[in-house]
């Protein structure tokens, strides 16, 4: 009976315990977690009336199939929901719809982005060149140098790094190809990116239904699905049990005086570098060097008297750094997700605001409370001209929530596996750290390390 250990009890470290357990029905799995909670970066609470609030995550992507697929499995599909409004802003000196043909801000149709109030007439014309420029960017692995040789300096800063850096907190300057495959695929196979990502779009299969679903209890309910699945397949789930110490054994290792056979590290790089200290320490000196991005999220409910109405037709808005303060983005919550439209003491619907503050290279996570609710009002109130007198608030800090992937960020993760199959074979790394940061991704990445476990266990009967 194989003794296999999970670290981590994020949506990664879960998954790969579930997957774990439908391939080695006999193992004997754990999984240690070293807070006093399950889900890591994902979590559902109360807040203004409403059952589950998300206070990071609020939605998984729909047009990869890995997290429907397991929400599905886990018996969650009827539960799923959309949003209800899906049409975003970005702020520049007021409010400018996102203009229509783009892939993650990168322009299919010229004749489109000139509509856009958003772009001067000098940018507009800059982005125009880029079909007939000559190729110019072999070999550059940073999203914001692509963008900017091909479009011009407004199309990134006020289109691809509003849309790409929110999603992942980054500067994506600094920020690798290898965080966002759909520029990676037009950067590295088509000369001209305009015409690539018209391609793609004119190219893709037909997909029906929407792009974005989450459960209407909020996202936490698909860690709460896992922990029951793994409890009900004798899983053994600790939460409030860190790890200490992982050593070598032969050709198995000791966690903390427990022998195992294999161990699936889903964990942060930076948490993770310290526990290869004794099995890898080049691994370790490796991990040390992964950035990782600091975010708050300040939720705040206001009375329907003081939102206006014609702000209900958006989801909400992003600001580019150019114009930013703490403030990089705002969700129209109760717009996007109508189960979320809360009714306070009256009966009156209000309006849930998720403000994002801080990014790579602005950390806000330790800044005081009314400190950071002080730049959450102000500046949304600024934004829409606005006097916010929010009636209820909570202010959720996430240290090291979001990897950066710096440039050259793909070797540097095959390097970090080599010498992981060289130094501890049976022990792997896995999450966002490494190859994907969306739920989706940390779900395939789950279970493709719960494969090799799994064949190297078969390998070892054998």
């Amino acid at each position: 009976m194989p003794r296999l250990v999970v670290v981590g009890g994020g949506i990664t470290g879960l998954t790969t315990a579930y997957r774990l357990r439908q391939l080695l029905p006999d193992a004997d799995i754990a999984v240690r977690e070293t807070d006093d909670r399950l889900g890591g970066k994902i979590r559902s609470s109360a807040f203004a009336g409403v059952d589950g609030v998300d206070e990071a995550a609020d939605a998984f992507l729909t047009r990869v199939p890995f997290a429907m697929k397991l929400a599905t499995e886990l018996g969650l599909g009827d539960d799923l929901t959309s949003p209800a409004v899906v049409a975003a802003n970005v702020w520049w000196n007021g409010l400018h719809p996102i203009p229509e043909g783009l892939l993650l801000g990168v322009p299919t149709d010229i004749s489109k982005l000139a509509r856009t109030r958003l772009l001067t007439w000098r940018g507009k014309a800059r982005a125009g060149l880029e079909p007939i420029l000559p190729g110019n960017i072999v070999g550059v692995d940073s999203v914001g140098t692509v963008i900017r040789r091909r479009f011009g300096d407004e199309v990134q800063e006020r289109l691809v790094d509003p849309l790409v850096g929110s999603i992942y907190a980054a500067d994506t300057d600094r920020f690798s190809l290898a965080g966002v495959p759909q520029i990676s695929d037009l950067a590295t196979k088509h000369r001209s990116l305009l015409l690539g990502a018209r391609s793609m779009r004119r190219n893709a299969p037909r997909v029906e239904g929407p792009i974005f679903a989450t459960p209407r209890a909020g996202m936490a309910a698909m860690i709460d699905a896992l922990a029951q699945s793994l409890d009900k397949a004798g899983v053994d789930v600790r939460t409030g049990s860190p790890v200490s110490s992982i050593e070598r054994a032969g050709r198995h290792y000791v966690v903390d005086g427990e022998a195992v056979d294999a161990i699936a590290l889903a964990t942060p790089a930076r948490v993770t570098g310290p526990l290869l200290r004794d099995v890898s320490p080049d691994a370790a000196t490796a991990l040390a060097g992964f950035d990782h991005a600091g975010v708050v999220m300040v939720t705040m409910n206001v009375l329907a008297t003081e939102w206006p109405g014609e702000l209900h037709r958006f989801s909400g808005y992003l600001i580019p750094k150019p114009v930013q303060d703490w403030v990089t983005a705002v969700s129209f919550a109760s717009s996007k997700w109508a189960h979320w439209r809360a009714v306070d003491g009256q009966g009156r619907r209000g309006m849930i605001l998720r403000v994002s503050l801080g990014r790579d290279g602005h950390d806000l996570t330790d800044r005081s409370d009314d400190e950071l609710l002080d730049h959450a009002v102000t500046e949304v109130g600024r934004h829409l001209d606005l006097s916010l007198q929010p009636e209820q608030t909570r202010i959720t800090r996430w240290p090291m929530a979001f990897p950066q992937y710096r440039p050259g960020h793909a070797p540097r993760v095959e390097a970090l596996e080599s010498t992981l199959r060289r130094d501890a074979p049976g022990l792997f790394v896995t999450g966002a750290s490494y190859r994907g940061i969306g739920i989706p991704a940390c779900i395939q990445q789950a279970s493709a390390t719960a494969a090799s476990m799994a064949a190297l266990m078969s390998a070892v009967r054998d």
